[in-house]
C-alpha cells in the first residue's frame, strides 16, 4: 500500500511540475531559514557548556544603590578573591581574572602581539581548557610562567616542543612556557592567546586602591554538596565587613551562576529584567517559527487552490471503498514526501549560505553530518514540517462528498471569511510587522550615527604607550608636530571611544548629601581640547606650560555642570579619590562609550591623577597631507624612538563606527527575515490568486462577453487581495508599535516611532501584493472567454 501511495505522490508531482516546484521551493526556503536560525540559537545556548564543573562555578557581582536605583555589575576589588577562600568554607577555590591587554611576545626574530589574561593559579583547575602539554596543577605557580594556546605555540615554535622555552613579553622580562592548552572555543566567556599568573603584575595583592577598586572579575568554585543559600548569606555582607564606606552604602555581593552569564546578565534595579541575549534568542526563535509556519501556510494555500484537480480522484476513491483515514494518510504522506525533497534542497541552501551567515553573525556555525543526532534532528524537522504543512490540505481534500464531486455539483467556498484568506492575512501580518521593525531599526541607527559626539573624529588616531614611548613621549610629540605629520598630540588614560573608569562619591560645595550620581572619569596631560576638537562653553583647555597647576585642573561637561549646579563653575573645587581638583573649563557633552545612552556627566582630570594612568597617545593628523603619507612618516618616527614595537594605531572614527555593529547586524537580519517572509507570503498570495481565478472563471468569461475591459477584470480580481493586505496592516501596526516601543526603551537616546514608518510599510506591502497578483489577474483577464464558458 505504501508503494502505491508513493507512486501516486510521484505521479502527481510530475504531472504538476511548476506547481510542485513552487511548493518545494517555498518550503525549502522556509526550512533553510529556520535551520540557520536554530543553529544560531543552539550556538548561543552552548556557551560555556564544555566546562566540567560549570554547575558549581559562579561570578561575584556587586549590588549597590546609585542614582536612586540598585546597580549591578561584575567587577569587584582584587582583594575579594583571597578573602572568599579564607572566610567562606563553602568555597573550594576563588580565581581572579583580568584582561592583560595586547602585549608584544618576542621569540628570536618573531614579534607578535598577543591578547591574554592575568589569572590566579587555580584558573585551569576551575575552568576546563584541556592542557595538551604541561602540568595542570603547577603551570601557573611561578610568577614568570606563561601558558600558551595551541595556536600561539605554533606561531612562535611551529610544530616543535614549546614546553620550557623562553618568551620575552613586552620587551621586558623572560617568561618560561609551562603549558600548552587547546584554543578556547568561540562559544566561551573567555578569549585569550596566553595566560600569565596573577603574581606577575606589579601589585598582585590589589592593595593600591583597596576595596574602592571594582575592576577585577572574580570567580568562585563551590565545594560539592555545599549549601548555596548559606554561602550567599555570608557573601552578601562580605565587603561591608572590610570597608566602612561599603557598610554605609549597604553594599552587597552576590554569586551569579555560570549558566546565566551569557543569556540573562541584564539587570534593572538590581534584578534580572529578562533582557539581554535571552530576549534576542526568544525573538529569533519566534521568527524561525513564523517563517516555517508561513512556508507551510504557503504550501496549504497552493495545495487547496488546486483542489479541483484532485476532487474526482477523491470521489472515485471514496466510491471504491476508501476510508477518510486512508485518504488523509495519502495526502499527509505526499506532504511528507514534498517536505523531504524540500529538506534536501534546504540543506543545500544552508550549506551555500553558511559562510555569509557566519560572517554576518560572527559565528562558526556548521552542520555536523558525522553526528547521528544531526540526522535525527533533520529527520524530525522534515517530518514535523511535512505533518504541519499537510494537515489542513489532507483534511480539506478528504472531506469532499463523492456524490457531489462525481455529479460536478460540489460547492466551492466564496464566503467572506475562509481559512485560506485567514492564512494569507496571517502571513502578511507577520511580514508587515517585520517590515515596520526593519524600518525603525534602520531609523534608530541613522539617528544615533548622526548624533553630535562632542569631539572631531576625522584624522584622529590613537596609539598605546608601549615600552619606550613613555620615556620618549616628548621627543615623539615634538617630531610629529615639527614634521607636519600632526597638528597636536595629547596623552590620555583611555581611547576617546572608551570609558575605563567611573564611580560616585565626589564632593563639591553645595552638594546634596543624598546625591549618588555616578561620573565617568577621564584624564589627560594637556592639549586634549585642540587635539580632539572639544567644544568649550566656559574656561579653557589644559596648558601645563602656561599654567603648571593645570596638573590638578578639571574639565567638566554640561551634564556634570547640571548635576553640580555651579553658577560660576570656573575655580570651583571638586574632590575625587582623595584629590582636590579645580575646574578650569566646561565643554559640551561628549559621547565616550555608548552612543545610545543620554549624555553622562564626565570629569576630565589633570595629569596628576594617581588613579588614572596616561597610557594612550591621541594624535591629530595634519589634514593638509595625504593620510597614507602621514601614517608612513609617523611609523618612521615611532620606530626611531620605540624600535622593538610595531606601529599599531587605530582611527577613532572607525572605532566609533564599530559601536553600531551589533544593532546594524540586527537590522540586517531583520531585513533578511522580512524579505524572506514577504517572498514566501507572495507565493501564498499567488496560490490564492490561482484559486480565485479558477473559481471565478465563468464569471470572468461572462464579464468579458458583456464588454468588461482587461483593466476592469484585473481590478476586480486584485481588490480582494488589497483588502486582505489592508486587514493585515491593521493587525500588524499595533503589534509593531508595541514591539518597537519596547525595543527602543533600551536606548535612552532614541528616535521617535512616528507614523511615517507605518505608512511606508503599508504602501510597500500593498505594492508587493499588487505586483504578485497582477500577473495572475492579467492572465485570467486576457483568457479567451469562449474557453472559459466551456469549462462547465
Amino acid at each position: 500500500m505504501v508503494r502505491n501511495f508513493l507512486k501516486i505522490a510521484g505521479r502527481h508531482m510530475l504531472n504538476s511540475k511548476g506547481f510542485s516546484f513552487i511548493n518545494i521551493a517555498g518550503l525549502a526556503i522556509g526550512m533553510a531559514s529556520a535551520i540557520l536560525i536554530l543553529l544560531w540559537i543552539q550556538d548561543e545556548r552552548s556557551y560555556d557548556n564544555f566546562h566540567e564543573k560549570k554547575d558549581r562555578i559562579y561570578e561575584v557581582w556587586n549590588r549597590v544603590a546609585s542614582e536612586g536605583k540598585l546597580s549591578s555589575w561584575s567587577g569587584v576589588s582584587a582583594l575579594t578573591g583571597p578573602v572568599l577562600e579564607n572566610d567562606l568554607p563553602e568555597v573550594e577555590k576563588a580565581v581572579r581574572v583580568k584582561a592583560n591587554g595586547s602585549l608584544l611576545f618576542t621569540v628570536g626574530e618573531k614579534k607578535v602581539n598577543q591578547s591574554g589574561l592575568l589569572v590566579d593559579e587555580g584558573f585551569l583547575q576551575m575552568f576546563t581548557f584541556p592542557m595538551l602539554t604541561g602540568n595542570l596543577a603547577t603551570a601557573l605557580r611561578d610568577k614568570h610562567s606563561v601558558v600558551l594556546t595551541e595556536k600561539s605555540a605554533k606561531t612562535f615554535f611551529g610544530d616543535g616542543n614549546a614546553l620550557g622555552k623562553l618568551v620575552k613579553i613586552d620587551n621586558g622580562e623572560l617568561f618560561t612556557v609551562t603549558g600548552i592548552v587547546k584554543d578556547p572555543p568561540r562559544n566561551s566567556y573567555f578569549s585569550f592567546d596566553y595566560l600569565v599568573p596573577w603574581a606577575a603584575q606589579e601589585n598582585p595583592n590589589g592593595s593600591e586602591f583597596g576595596w574602592n577598586d571594582n575592576g577585577t572579575n572574580t570567580f568562585l568554585l563551590l565545594k560539592e554538596n555545599a549549601d548555596f543559600a548559606v554561602m550567599s548569606g555570608k557573601l552578601k555582607d562580605l565587603k561591608q565587613r572590610y570597608d566602612g564606606e561599603a557598610k554605609t552604602l549597604k553594599w552587597e555581593f552576590f554569586a551569579y551562576p555560570m549558566a546565566r552569564w551569557r543569556m540573562y546578565s541584564s539587570f534593572t534595579n538590581g534584578v534580572e529584567d529578562g533582557g539581554g541575549r535571552i530576549a534576542l534568542i526568544r525573538l529569533f526563535a519566534v521568527i524561525a517559527g513564523f517563517i516555517l509556519l508561513i512556508a507551510c501556510i504557503n504550501f496549504m494555500n497552493m495545495t487547496t487552490a488546486r483542489s479541483e484537480k484532485r476532487a474526482k480522484e477523491v470521489g472515485i476513491r471514496k466510491v471504491s471503498g476508501a476510508r477518510k483515514s486512508a485518504l488523509v494518510f495519502q495526502f499527509v504522506g505526499e506532504s511528507v514526501c514534498t517536505a523531504l525533497l524540500a529538506g534536501i534542497m534546504a540543506v543545500v541552501i544552508v550549506m551555500g549560505c553558511m559562510p555569509a551567515f557566519n560572517q554576518l553573525t560572527e559565528k562558526d556555525l556548521f552542520l555536523d553530518f558525522t553526528n547521528v543526532y544531526t540526522w535525527l534532528a533533520l529527520g524530525g524537522f522534515v517530518l514535523f514540517t511535512g505533518l504541519l504543512a499537510g494537515s489542513y490540505p489532507a483534511f480539506f481534500l478528504s472531506a469532499y462528498k463523492p456524490l457531489s464531486v462525481l455529479k460536478g455539483t460540489f460547492k466551492r467556498s466564496n464566503a467572506l471569511v475562509t481559512p485560506r484568506k485567514v492564512l494569507v492575512i496571517f502571513q502578511f501580518t507577520i511580514a508587515i510587522f517585520l517590515i515596520i521593525c526593519t524600518i525603525i531599526v534602520k531609523r534608530q541607527i541613522n539617528h544615533v550615527q548622526a548624533r553630535e559626539v562632542g569631539y572631531e573624529r576625522d584624522h584622529l588616531i590613537y596609539h598605546f604607550l608601549t615600552d619606550d614611548i613613555s620615556r620618549n613621549y616628548a621627543l615623539i610629540k615634538n617630531e610629529l608636530i615639527q614634521s607636519g605629520v600632526a597638528t597636536s598630540v595629547a596623552k590620555t588614560n583611555a581611547p576617546l571611544t572608551e570609558r575605563w573608569s567611573g564611580g560616585w562619591g565626589q564632593n563639591w560645595q553645595g552638594k546634596d548629601p543624598n546625591d549618588n550620581t555616578s561620573f565617568d572619569r577621564y584624564a589627560t596631560d594637556e592639549g586634549l581640547g585642540v587635539t580632539a576638537g572639544l567644544q568649550f562653553i566656559e574656561g579653557r583647555d589644559f596648558d601645563l606650560q602656561k599654567f603648571p597647576t593645570d596638573s590638578l585642573g578639571l574639565i567638566i561637561n554640561e551634564a556634570a555642570l547640571k548635576v553640580m549646579h555651579f553658577k560660576q563653575p570656573i575655580g570651583q573645587i571638586v574632590s575625587d579619590l582623595g584629590t582636590d581638583w579645580h575646574v578650569i573649563g566646561v565643554i559640551k557633552d561628549v559621547v565616550l562609550k555608548n552612543p545610545y545612552e543620554s549624555a553622562r556627566p564626565i570629569l576630565i582630570c589633570g595629569a596628576k591623577s594617581s588613579f588614572l594612568g596616561l597610557n594612550v597617545m591621541q594624535i591629530k593628523l595634519n589634514d593638509k597631507n595625504d593620510v597614507a603619507v602621514n601614517l608612513q612618516k609617523a611609523e618612521t618616527i615611532f620606530h626611531k624612538y620605540n624600535p622593538e614595537f610595531p606601529f599599531e594605531y587605530k582611527f577613532v572614527d572607525e572605532e566609533y563606527a564599530r559601536k553600531f555593529d551589533s544593532v546594524q547586524r540586527l537590522g540586517t537580519l531583520s531585513a533578511l527575515f522580512a524579505g524572506l517572509t514577504i517572498f514566501i507570503s507572495c507565493l501564498g498570495l499567488l496560490g490564492l490568486a490561482m484559486y480565485m481565478a479558477e473559481t471565478r472563471i465563468r464569471e470572468i468569461g461572462i464579464r468579458k462577453v458583456l464588454g468588461a475591459s482587461v483593466l476592469n477584470i484585473t481590478v476586480l480580481l486584485s481588490r480582494d487581495f488589497v483588502a486582505l493586505v489592508a486587514i493585515a496592516f491593521v493587525l500588524a501596526a499595533p503589534l509593531a508599535y508595541w514591539g518597537v516601543s519596547q525595543w527602543l526603551m533600551d536606548f535612552s537616546y532614541r528616535v521617535s516611532v512616528g507614523w511615517q514608518s507605518f505608512a511606508l510599510a503599508g504602501c510597500v506591502s500593498v505594492l508587493i501584493a499588487l505586483l504578485t497578483v497582477s500577473f495572475q489577474s492579467v492572465k485570467a483577464a486576457l483568457a479567451n472567454p469562449v474557453r472559459n464558458l466551456k469549462v462547465e
